[in-house]
């Protein structure tokens, strides 16, 4: 199904977050406080968006992973592209991309500082089993990050963002992927049969993490939640 409406992603994505999603990915950036000298993973991480904004950190090394190899060819030519310019050459140098199943990581424990999965974690077979390998391979105080949309509060919002998800949104973003795959229905009904942001939260703590903070963006459109696999005992 991705693997259909690759080509198409970035455009989808832009249209029909009315340019947010770039915005997001930055505010997870900044609530993820990339350290000098640390490693990220960014998993289902698409075309390379928001593994493309933790290259820009102080980060030594990126890695982006996807369970959809379309996806990840996608990101590489697009690392490459940015890498042709002097100025985003250091920048692209951090960045390698490989193909992989959050719920079956392929790194050994505590190989990276941050992890981050962005509008990925709803569609993985078995968030828990996936939390876990976060858990795992994150490092002693190292940081999860997790994008994902949500549910507004506000009544009258709820309501449009409901006609525009279910009713506008499917339509307009199948026409333009020309996909026959039905993604674009699935989608928004992953979104409405997932975990809330609460429910994430306490999905978080049961693998082991604390320190858990969630910021509320677009009137609760989208949710950014960050959460701490606690240090080392001495």
């Amino acid at each position: 199904m991705f693997a259909a409406i690759a080509r198409s992603y970035d455009l989808n994505n832009r249209l029909h977050s009315f340019w947010r999603d770039q915005a997001w990915r930055r505010a997870a950036v900044r609530m993820a406080d990339v350290r000098p000298g640390e490693r990220v993973l960014d998993c289902a991480c698409g075309t390379g968006d928001l593994t493309m904004a933790f290259a820009k950190t102080e980060a030594a090394a990126v890695v982006g992973s996807d369970f959809t190899q379309e996806m990840l060819d996608l990101a590489e030519v697009k690392r490459l592209s940015a890498g042709r310019a002097p100025a985003h050459k250091a920048v692209s140098d951090k960045i390698t991309y490989e193909q992989a199943d959050a719920t079956d990581l392929p790194y050994d424990d505590a190989s990276f500082d941050v992890l981050s999965i962005a509008f990925g974690i709803r569609n993985v077979s078995d968030p828990a089993k996936a939390l876990a390998e976060f858990h795992r391979v994150l490092s002693p105080g190292g940081r999860l990050v997790i994008l994902e949309f949500d549910t507004p509060r506000n009544p009258l919002i709820r309501m449009g963002n409901n006609l525009y998800t279910k009713r506008i949104m499917p339509l307009t973003a199948t026409l333009i992927a020309r996909d026959r795959s039905g993604a674009y229905r699935y989608l928004p009904k992953s979104v409405e049969t997932f975990l809330t942001s609460e429910q994430l939260a306490q999905k978080a703590a049961a693998a082991g993490f604390g320190d858990t903070q969630q910021k509320r963006m677009t009137f609760g459109v989208c949710v950014c939640t960050r959460a701490v696999k606690p240090p080392a005992r001495a």
